[in-house]
């Protein structure tokens, strides 16, 4: 019964897609030559020759379709590398049906129509299918089209991936239960779900459970056993997926890729590369120069400011620690005493710090004395958002007591970042200004940079940590 209701379902997303193909294909004639000024572009084409072409749209729609293995179940599959997927088969439909309207003289097709067609069969194809996860969400929620799963493995890691799809009921993927490796827990529970068996008792479990999935999540020293079991396995319905122990030891942007067939895991990455990076770039020099010349003329009083009150250079340069790990020299205005170090060394800013000028301690409080660091940014050594850059002689106690720490430096430093516009500044907790710089590097897109340059200059430059 369920492999006829699975058959009824992927032939009713078959028919939808190719209706909404044929929808985008209508809309875009009608677009093209309707809603266009079609003085730009010639006269209006007979409706009747796009008509007819519909039918080879159709044909290689489904076959294109097909072939990019569309109506595989997607549980699992997150809606952005959906997406990716409807984008790389409409690719490639439209690519086929230009080339065919070369041998296909009688069909002399706008390239305009092509154009529109790809966009609209993306967009809806999009919609529809947010649509129908939407909808079967709500279904799965309510206890229907329910699919059951075993774990194999009683470790941590084969505890989240439970937890995982128990937070997820719109998936409709139930943990019927864990499988432990040699079965000395059977029965027991572990974090509240029950052990069934050992991995000997899979295909008897399989079938007196009517399972569909079997999830491997065992840790590293039992990897050995998944092959016997696998293929013992190899003539039972179910899809087998496998959790690599390595899952654990990811951190920044960790993931799967493949290279020429070979699945290789990324622990930890950079978020970074591309176009990203020239785009960061740009506008990060764009605003500096803006942000320059508006402040030139504060900058400038606060420079014989800082001459009338006290002795020494206007500015400060301090060696600080970005990305990579390569070191650079960060401006400041001076708000101390020349030889505020002489002594001391280096130390960290304290509240009422007797070694501020009474001019640095305003510039400090309200963080104008941070205004030099556009010129850092235009130099390319920081960036307008980003980790706040520190000192490498205080670096040196943090990675050894703060976990993760030295990931800050996957991205270049920033004038301001996310741990500061939660309040996160001078003499706070380091570990969560860490945990705050690794989300930013992780959900990194220039909205969120834009999201806290807006906030920064929202909340003011005044801070109560500020000192």
């Amino acid at each position: 019964m369920l492999k006829k209701n699975s058959q009824f379902l992927e032939d009713l997303f078959f028919i939808s897609d190719l209706t909404v193909v044929s929808a985008a294909w209508l809309a875009a004639y009608y677009l093209r030559f309707y809603v266009l000024p079609v003085r730009e572009y010639g006269n209006i084409a007979p409706f009747e020759t796009y008509l007819v072409f519909l039918v080879p749209v159709a044909v290689v729609a489904g076959i294109t379709f097909r072939n990019f293995d569309f109506y595989r179940s997607k549980r699992m599959v997150s809606r952005f590398s959906e997406l990716v997927l409807i984008i790389k088969a409409v690719a490639v439909l439209v690519t086929v049906l230009v080339a065919a309207t070369f041998f296909l003289k009688q069909f002399p097709l706008s390239r305009l129509v092509f154009v529109m067609f790809g966009s609209l069969c993306v967009a809806f194809l999009s919609a529809g299918r947010f649509a129908v996860r939407s909808f079967m969400g709500r279904l799965r929620k309510k206890g229907f089209n329910q699919r059951y799963a075993l774990i194999a493995g009683t470790g941590p890691v084969a505890v989240t991936v439970a937890a995982a799809l128990l937070s997820r009921p719109d998936v409709g993927l139930v943990v019927e239960g864990l499988v432990s490796v040699r079965g000395e827990d059977v029965g027991a529970r572990v974090s509240g779900f029950k052990v069934l068996g050992a991995l000997k008792d899979m295909r008897r479990l399989i079938r007196e459970r009517d399972i569909d999935h079997v999830i491997f999540a065992l840790g590293f020293e039992d990897h050995g056993s998944i092959k016997e079991v696998v293929k013992d396995l190899n003539d039972e319905a179910v899809d087998i997926k496998v959790v690599p122990d390595v899952y654990e030891l990811m951190t920044l942007r960790g993931g799967i890729e493949e290279f020429e067939g070979i699945p290789l895991v990324t622990l930890q990455d950079s978020p970074l590369y591309g176009w990203d990076v020239v785009i960061k770039r740009s506008f990060d020099a764009a605003i500096a120069l803006v942000a320059i010349a508006i402040t030139a003329p504060l900058m400038c009083a606060i420079a014989l400011l800082i001459k009338a009150t006290s002795n020494g250079a206007v500015l400060y340069a301090q060696e600080r620690m970005s990305i990579g790990g390569d070191t650079f020299s960060m401006f400041k205005f001076r708000s101390m005493a020349p030889d505020a170090e002489d002594e001391t060394g280096a130390v960290w800013a304290k509240k009422d710090d007797p070694r501020r000028t009474r001019f640095g301690a305003f510039l400090r409080k309200t963080s104008l004395d941070e205004l030099p660091q556009f010129f850092n940014v235009l130099k390319g050594d920081m960036s307008l958002v980003g980790p706040r850059p520190e000192r490498p002689v205080f670096i040196a106690g943090f990675r050894k007591n703060v976990r993760n720490y030295m990931l800050r430096h996957k991205m270049k430093a920033g004038i301001t970042g996310w741990a500061q516009v939660n309040g996160l500044r001078g003499d706070t907790d380091i570990k969560k200004r860490v945990e705050h710089d690794l989300y930013y590097i992780e959900n990194w897109s220039l909205s969120f940079d834009m999201k806290i340059i807006l906030l920064t200059v929202w909340n003011g430059f005044i801070n109560k940590n500020a000192y």
